[in-house]
């Protein structure tokens, strides 16, 4: 269960309307250096939503596998999840 859920939701609805916007964009044949600023700003909404649910996945998931068991597999889904995340930033 998160404890941002309503966060994490106007987050991803503000991201999905920025790279509709993006689209919009560069089939209006906009400024390449303003599509390329709103994809920063996509890419940067996401980075922090990402965190959010990092945040969320080790106040929740881990803490509660720590008190009933399993806290190995959690913590190693943690590090391998951050280590995706951060090869692909």
């Amino acid at each position: 269960m998160s404890k941002h859920p309503e966060q994490i939701i106007s987050r991803l609805r503000k991201i999905e309307g920025q790279v509709s916007g993006i689209r919009k964009m560069y089939e209006d044949d906009r400024y390449c250096i303003d599509v390329l600023d709103q994809i920063s700003a996509a890419r940067a909404g996401l980075e922090a939503t990402a965190l959010l649910l990092l945040e969320d996945h080790v106040n929740v998931c881990v803490k509660e596998a720590l008190s009933t068991g399993g806290a190995e597999e959690k913590t190693a889904d943690m590090l391998g999840a951050v280590r995706r995340f951060v090869r692909s930033v």
